[in-house]
């Protein structure tokens, strides 16, 4: 969403200096930068300032932590560079900090739109459930099997192995129980001695 423009120029301020294992470049970059809003989706131009230190070492395995070396007596400073300008690139750019981005309803730009921008609350996207389940609706059914007693309620998925377990009896297992006149009960297909 940001970038510095290819062939932009860039101030560059360094500091070399010659250390045991090679040498130390600090530097202080300052770049422009191009980009869209992540918030209006505008473009944008600003500018951006970066400072680093790295250690351009004299031989493969010395110090120099990502692996920067010396060409001889020459250095190249554009990877070292192009690594701190870009860790430092904003992840959310913004034209302002006070940024009010857009209407996440109609998409106009709020720092362009008339003061008390707004629109009617019509549901949102559920909208069009509204109609499918009334209330009035729902009550009334709810009257009418109250009305009735339990004459043509159908029975629900989880109430089905309630009145299963009720019918049966606790120890029954699902099998059904045979109840002698004496009131005890022994399982169907049992004989009595």
């Amino acid at each position: 969403m940001v970038r510095v423009p290819e062939g932009s120029d860039l101030e560059l301020e360094a500091q070399l200096e010659d250390v045991t294992d090679g040498v130390l470049v600090t530097a202080n970059v300052t770049a422009r930068l191009v980009g869209e809003c992540a918030r209006c989706l505008d473009e944008f131009t600003s500018s951006m300032q970066v400072s680093f230190q790295e250690l351009f070492a004299v031989e493969a395995g010395g110090s120099g932590d990502d692996g920067y070396l010396l060409d001889g007596d020459l250095l190249d400073l554009e990877p070292a560079l192009r690594d701190a300008v870009v860790l430092d690139l904003p992840l959310s750019p913004l034209c302002s900090p006070d940024c009010a981005g857009l209407c996440s309803k109609c998409g106009i730009r709020l720092a362009d739109a008339e003061p008390g921008h707004d629109h009617p609350d019509d549901g949102g996207v559920w909208a069009v459930l509204k109609d499918l389940f009334r209330a009035d609706e729902a009550g009334g059914a709810d009257e009418a099997g109250r009305a009735g007693g339990d004459e043509g309620r159908t029975e629900t998925a989880a109430e089905r192995p309630r009145a299963q377990h009720a019918e049966n009896g606790p120890a029954s297992n699902g099998r059904q129980q045979d109840t002698s006149s004496t009131g005890t009960s022994r399982p169907a297909g049992s004989k009595e001695r």
